[in-house]
């Protein structure tokens, strides 16, 4: 009864998903050209202010698996509700912030509500939409994503100009608002699995929690004025995990079952998201010091040519959910990855003959191609997904992804940086950060071959368990 409710015109449902991942992506963006205000307000360095970015990414990275399990054991409605009214209170409290410490702080909440919003849409919508439209909701969901990601620096370069930078929080605010009374009317009652503060796996998700946070600072926090070498995570983050592991292997209902851990296939889906995610992170952090420094572009002139990127995800998000359910997962996973792969190779050569027109060239190539994967990587996994488990996996697909981004963001810019043989970016030639430029995307499109190989490795476990 339930998967009809999307065919019959219930159009709040979809509405309600779609909105809560494009907020959340808008709470990750819309930030990021505020930062040089913020800097001057409250007399804070660069290294303080990007705090509040990290804070929000920090606390989605950290919480994404836990709530999606809470909306397995408390039903989904209820968890995304509450994600809802939590990231309108956090936002009411970003634009009253007296301090910039106050202002962290509401971000990292704001951060945990948005891993509701990030997580618990792909899980709800493999309970809700017929199984032969499943693609087209996860292609859907993708274009959400990029519209965020896209629509954040302008619509909040606007809003701060114009009126400051307390009103991109307003607005966070009142989208959230509007989003809970859509979400309550359009989002059906379901039963829940069945879950109390008792049954939760309180120890399991602390212990996740302390190595998701460690390999976090790990991966950014020689970059964010900690006093400590960021190396020293290692440690505390290695005896968390083998805690986590030990602690879900004797749980009698553990936070992540280590049975779904030894499936080859979601083993390959989550590592396949995982260098995807480090890919198109690559794209949009490394991309720029190439426009800026080695074709001489100003700083709106950059701004114009990255944002052929998400308006080319935008624009693909559909069509390729729909390819997904014509022509099935595994084809179009295969197309994505190899258009994905086509493109890197095209980073590396065209902006040398072709110019800026080169670069866009290969960004509108890459793009739908990443679309293409993300719309049958996501429908593979939930689709498969038991009723009791898809809130988990949906949590573990978001954490595979933002891990990926935070590795995009750290260890692909040090691989272009060293390729410069230490020389700082500004005072490089043109021609060596070129040829930087190049042998890095080669890197990533060495990256993407290994994702076709995970994507054979995991097809072929399904066609064993197909025979036996």
């Amino acid at each position: 009864m339930k998967k009809q409710m999307i065919s019959t015109g219930s159009t709040g449902l979809l509405f309600a998903l779609a909105g809560s991942i494009l907020l959340a992506s808008l709470g990750t963006s819309i930030v990021t050209v505020a930062l040089p205000t913020l800097s001057r307000v409250f007399s804070a360095g660069v290294q303080q202010v990007q705090w509040v970015v990290l804070a929000y990414l920090l606390a989605v990275t950290v919480t994404i698996v836990l709530v999606g399990r809470l909306g397995d054991l408390y039903g989904h409605r209820r968890v995304l509700l509450t994600g809802l009214a939590l990231f309108t209170l956090a936002s009411a409290l970003c634009a009253g912030a007296p301090s910039l410490g106050w202002l962290i702080a509401a971000r990292a909440l704001q951060g945990l509500a948005a891993a509701i919003l990030m997580a618990l849409p792909l899980s709800m919508a493999k309970g809700l939409v017929p199984k032969a439209r499943l693609g087209t909701v996860m292609g859907l969901m993708g274009t959400m994503s990029a519209i965020g990601t896209a629509l954040g620096p302008s619509l909040g370069g606007v809003l701060i100009g114009a009126l400051g930078w307390r009103a991109a929080f307003v607005l966070l605010g009142l989208a959230g608002s509007g989003l809970w009374v859509l979400a309550l009317r359009g989002v059906p009652h379901e039963k829940a699995t069945g879950g109390s503060a008792q049954s939760t796996d309180w120890a399991g998700s602390v212990w996740l929690f302390i190595t998701l946070l460690c390999f976090s600072l790990l991966a950014t926090g020689g970059k964010v004025g900690l006093v400590i070498q960021p190396w020293i995570w290692l440690i505390p983050g290695v005896v968390s995990l083998w805690l986590f592991i030990r602690t879900e292997r004797q749980a009698t209902r553990p936070l992540v079952p280590v049975t779904l851990l030894g499936e080859r296939a979601l083993v390959s889906s989550l590592s396949m998201n995982l260098l995807v995610g480090a890919i198109m992170m690559s794209t949009l952090v490394v991309g720029p010091f190439f426009l800026f420094f080695g074709l001489g572009l100003k700083e709106a002139e950059t701004g114009v040519v990255m944002a052929m990127g998400p308006l080319a995800a935008a624009l693909s998000g559909v069509p390729a959910g729909r390819i997904t359910d014509r022509f099935g997962v595994h084809r179009t996973l295969m197309l994505g990855l190899l258009l994905s792969g086509m493109g890197l190779c095209c980073f590396a050569i065209f902006p040398h003959f072709f110019g800026v027109a080169g670069y866009i060239i290969a960004l509108v190539l890459i793009t739908p191609g990443f679309q293409l994967f993300m719309a049958a990587n996501n429908t593979a996994v939930m689709a498969q997904a038991v009723e009791e488990h898809k809130g988990l996996l949906s949590g573990l697909l978001g954490l595979s992804r933002n891990l990926g981004f935070m590795a995009g963001a750290s260890l692909l810019p040090l691989v272009f940086a060293s390729l410069l043989g230490g020389q700082v970016v500004a005072e490089s030639s043109a021609q060596a950060i070129s040829s930087a430029f190049s042998i890095t995307f080669l890197i990533t499109a060495g990256l993407c071959v290994l994702a076709i190989v995970l994507a054979w490795w995991g097809r072929s476990s399904q066609r064993a368990s197909a025979s036996c």
